[in-house]
């Protein structure tokens, strides 16, 4: 164990019993149990109770301000809906400790595999209709008092994902000098995809939705990790769902959820202009989630994420193969990444 290892160890032993000195649950000689993160920085930790319900900690870098926490912020927003997501138990802001509902193990991603065909697409349309959910009572709560309102995947950030990238996929992970001419070609040929994708009309997106931020708790699914909601296309979290790296499904069944999400939110007779949006989408997603697990595998030397590359570059490949418009980036991309040659 390196000697940061040890001394985040000991920080967070230090936070969790401040946290459960101050809310008296101490004395109940509660068991501790640390459970797997995510790719932020922050630690979960499920504490075990003789005389009640386990809880979780979820225990941030640094100290925060609880009314100004995007997680507290959003959380009001979604209770409001209301869609099931984790209830906030209680917090110590100077230690950076935030108390939650515990929803247990079973994300939806871990449950498929133990799921029947019934149950599987009974819980991908609930996953859908809480979609709807969000975009429609998104629009009807609307307020500059909650964080997703006030930021946007626009251009700037659209194009910065982009250039994630090629940064950390292509250069960082893959090793690959790229030409300065095709570097700027290529951010030329993403600046059409971007565009297309800011200029449309804009809904509440989670910006996560996929299979590990959907826990699977008495029968129902519960949604986590929110806190970077923001205003975006209305096919982002489908995409995010459908076209998830971490689960493959079969092409039927994303154009049986797609048309269920179009009959839901009554644009039915959409099915073929959505369809088109959807793929660009999944294509700027995609390729944006191949740079977050190349920064994942060589900035932060995390290398769980590996095993779903493959998925994700067949995603694109398979994209670029269908929207003839972009074929100057496959092009492109077939020269950097054998994949899509």
């Amino acid at each position: 164990m390196s000697e940061k290892q040890q001394r985040d160890g000991i920080d967070a032993r230090e936070k969790i019993h401040g946290y459960l000195n101050r809310s008296g649950l101490a004395s109940q000689s509660p068991r501790v149990m640390p459970l797997t993160g995510d790719a932020s920085d922050r630690r979960y930790f499920r504490v075990l109770l003789p005389d009640g319900p386990s809880i979780v900690l979820s225990l941030h870098a640094a100290p925060f301000g609880f009314d100004t926490l995007p997680f507290v912020n959003v959380a009001r927003l979604l209770a409001k809906m209301p869609v099931p997501i984790p209830t906030v138990l209680g917090h110590a802001d100077d230690l950076g400790v935030l108390a939650l509902t515990d929803l247990g193990d079973v994300t939806l991603q871990a449950h498929l595999g133990a799921a029947s065909p019934e149950e599987h697409a009974a819980l991908y349309r609930q996953a859908v209709a809480l979609i709807a959910t969000l975009q429609r009572r998104g629009a009807e709560l609307a307020s500059p008092e909650y964080l997703p309102y006030s930021v946007a995947f626009d251009v700037e950030k659209l194009t910065w994902e982009l250039d994630f990238f090629i940064k950390h996929f292509i250069e960082a992970y893959r090793g690959i000098v790229i030409p300065a001419g095709i570097r700027e070609e290529l951010r030329c040929e993403f600046a059409i995809i971007v565009e297309s994708l800011a200029s449309e009309p804009r809904v509440l997106c989670h910006r996560d939705y996929h299979s590990r931020n959907l826990m699977l708790h008495d029968g129902e699914l519960y949604i986590i990790d929110f806190q970077d909601a923001r205003l975006g296309p209305d096919t982002y979290d489908l995409v995010s769902l459908l076209r998830d790296s971490y689960v493959d499904l079969p092409e039927q069944t994303v154009s049986e959820l797609l048309a269920y999400f179009l009959a839901l939110s009554g644009r039915s007779d959409e099915e073929r202009e959505f369809r088109q949006r959807f793929d660009v989408m999944a294509l700027q997603r995609n390729l944006k989630a191949l740079g977050t697990f190349g920064y994942q595998t060589t900035a932060r030397r995390n290398s769980v994420y590996i095993q779903y590359i493959p998925r994700t570059l067949r995603y694109v490949r398979d994209n670029l193969e269908q929207l003839s418009q972009f074929a100057r980036i496959r092009d492109i991309l077939g020269t950097l990444v054998e994949e899509f040659r």
